[in-house]
């Protein structure tokens, strides 16, 4: 699958008018798109920052659909963005243990590595990480999305509730040390979220 990620941030009082605008309207019109897979939404409410990840089949389907909603998706971020970020990203890893509720926690890490070790770090990741991030317990969904010509990358590890995010901080810190040296990735951010929308068909 393919990726988009939106990322914006703004006026945290103002952030329930573009989780209200993107998981209804936004949704809506994203399922009417073809190709689609699925959506995301994850906020910080307290700093007001809004991930929001659309899933795809294939690029043509990205790209197609970025063309046909990026009017209406300015409009439903208007009251709360102040900046946005958008960036596209093949999805190398989509491990899913159970669906993931409202109120879950996200965990994303940010990544740089070398992209000619894009095929190392998806390997490592599916066959050291994985494993790894099942010990934890509320495991909801792990990910790892890759941008093979920039060598970045995000990995998100979704969690059933709060509590669960919250408890996983050493086991997981253990398997990203893990992971980064045995793929020689450079870790650049670390962040939390909470799960407003997580919606995606996998493979």
């Amino acid at each position: 699958m393919f990726v988009r990620t939106l990322y914006a941030t703004g006026d945290p009082a103002n952030i329930d008018t573009a989780i209200d605008g993107l998981s209804t309207e936004g949704h809506e019109l994203l399922g009417q798109q073809p190709g689609f897979r699925g959506f995301g939404i994850f906020v910080d409410r307290e700093l007001g920052k809004l991930l929001a990840v659309t899933w795809w089949e294939s690029e043509e389907a990205r790209s197609n659909s970025d063309e046909a909603l990026r009017e209406r998706r300015t409009a439903l971020l208007e009251r709360f963005a102040a900046t946005t970020a958008i960036d596209n990203y093949e999805a190398a890893v989509f491990h899913s243990v159970r669906q993931p509720e409202a109120g879950a926690g996200l965990r994303v890490t940010r990544v740089e590595f070398d992209p000619s070790d894009a095929d190392l770090f998806a390997e490592t990741f599916r066959a050291s990480v994985i494993p790894r991030l099942e010990t934890l317990p509320g495991l909801a969904r792990a990910s790892l999305l890759i941008d093979r010509d920039r060598g970045r990358g995000l990995v998100g590890a979704v969690f059933t509730d709060r509590e669960s995010l919250d408890a996983s901080r050493a086991g997981q810190a253990a398997a990203r040390h893990e992971g980064a040296a045995k793929a020689h990735v450079t870790v650049t951010g670390l962040e939390e979220f909470e799960v407003v929308l997580a919606d995606v068909r996998g493979d």
